[in-house]
């Protein structure tokens, strides 16, 4: 798996960062390759962060194991190096089938980063007797593996920023000899944070229930204004209940430098198009989709954007434009039967179930559990006058579904019933989409064809 040559222009560096699961947004040039200014600098590895142990401290800091990680994570990215985001190492533990709170051993951990194209593996262990906080990190080197020897410091439990940014920035020194930084000029690149803030921030990602989970992200919002990440917690927290009313205020709040912003503008197209905005959704999803058809090497495109975008146009009877990116996105994820099924829609509001019937089929042929998909080519092949073909697929229905199986759905004059039923995707796939720009920024794809549909981010979709 090579690794990807970034743009640093700056919305392809944020899909870079989204899609590459990193969060630093600094460009990274092969050996061979001229620097093109100095903001291109060359990035000397790519970092996987994992929790810190709780060996002997209280169980009352357990959430720091994870906040240990995610503090090394902000701050290595601070230093201008590229680390994979707590949220790309848990897409990858989901991958291999391991719970997110695993114990890993050393071997697991190598494997992981191997999948990952990472060149260090960062994870220690914290104690703590009395007010009394050491911290010891492990670097583990990918190829050829290495164990560097542990790192310690040791400090008061309230100082534990400092403490904590005098050990990365030492892992910072053990892994690249060369690094340039001083103590004082990496400390100067941190943002400084309240260790009261940053703990309320933690126990809300880590909390079960949603109200404390609310509770605490708010608490680090109130505690830390400028800070984004408790802002775009919660506006993930609101998100995940729907609550589009709640959410989009603190999305609103995530600045566009930081490595969340794409997302945080994905959400709010879906938000959009709940709240029934789809001129405001077709904005939010226009300026993601040129952001990749502008800066990446052939234009790359994202199923689940082009869709959205599709459903937002559809809304505003651009059925031309809608058209061309359902049928864009059905190419480029040709195991979804969603794409399909919204151009059948698409085709039965403009009065043609002839060619409704066509798509229904092809979403009932890639998701033949789905009943809703049967339910729409029947009532398309009835619009169509095409009884036979109808009755044959209403009995080939009830074997596979039962004779209450299939959903009953009767169109209305206005169409409206069709908006409803239209498929929203709510979510990037993180992991296809890494792959889709290390596709895209690969010397080979110079050459592919961009409508080829038998690329390894074909591959990855299909086996997801």
């Amino acid at each position: 798996m090579g690794r990807p040559f970034l743009s640093p222009v700056y919305l392809v560096s944020l899909f870079a960062v989204l899609i590459f699961g990193t969060t630093s947004v600094a460009a990274q040039q092969s050996a061979s390759s001229p620097r093109t200014g100095a903001a291109a600098a060359f990035q000397h590895g790519i970092y996987l962060v994992f929790p810190f142990e709780n060996t002997g401290a209280s169980p009352r800091l357990d959430w720091l194991g994870e906040g240990l990680e995610e503090l090394t994570i902000q701050r290595l990215s601070g230093a201008g190096e590229q680390v994979y985001s707590h949220a790309g190492r848990l897409v990858e533990l989901e991958r291999n089938g391991l719970p997110r709170a695993s114990k890993l051993s050393r071997a697991t951990m190598l494997h992981i980063a191997e999948d990952l194209d990472a060149d260090f593996v960062v994870f220690g262990r914290f104690t703590a007797s009395g007010t009394s906080l050491t911290i010891e990190s492990r670097i583990l080197n990918v190829s050829p593996a290495r164990l560097l020897p542990a790192l310690r410091e040791t400090g008061t439990l309230d100082s534990l920023m400092d403490l904590h940014a005098r050990l990365v920035w030492r892992i910072l020194s053990a892994s690249d000899h060369n690094h340039a930084l001083s103590l004082a000029e990496f400390s100067k690149r941190q943002r400084p944070l309240r260790l009261d803030a940053f703990e309320h921030y933690i126990r809300g990602l880590l909390a079960s229930e949603d109200d404390a989970r609310l509770r605490e992200l708010r608490e680090a919002a109130r505690l830390e204004p400028e800070w984004p990440e408790p802002d775009f917690a919660l506006g993930e927290a609101y998100f995940m209940h729907r609550d589009c009313d709640s959410a989009l205020p603190w999305y609103a709040r995530v600045p566009k430098t930081h490595d969340r912003y794409v997302e945080s503008v994905f959400a709010t197209g879906v938000c959009r198009l709940l709240q029934d905005q789809p001129d405001h959704a077709e904005e939010a999803f226009s300026s993601l989709q040129e952001a990749l058809k502008n800066n990446m090497v052939f234009g790359a495109d994202l199923p689940e954007i082009l869709n959205d975008l599709a459903v937002a146009r559809a809304r505003q009877g651009k059925t031309a434009a809608a058209q061309t990116d359902f049928r864009r996105a059905a190419e480029l994820d040709p195991g979804e039967d969603d794409y399909p099924f919204n151009l059948g829609l698409l085709a039965l509001r403009t009065n043609d179930p002839t060619a409704a019937a066509g798509y229904f089929r092809e979403a009932a042929e890639r998701e033949p559990d789905n009943a809703e998909d049967r339910a729409l080519l029947i009532l398309s092949l009835e619009k169509a006058g095409k009884k036979t073909e109808a009755d044959q697929e209403r009995e080939t229905a009830n074997e596979a579904f039962g004779p209450n199986g299939i959903p009953a759905i009767r169109l209305d004059a206005k169409n409206e019933t069709l908006s409803r039923l239209n498929r929203i995707k709510t979510e990037l796939d993180v992991t296809a989409l890494r792959a889709e720009i290390e596709s895209a920024a690969s010397p080979a794809s110079e050459a592919a064809s961009p409508a080829s549909n038998d690329t390894s981010v074909t591959h990855l979709r299909r086996g997801r």
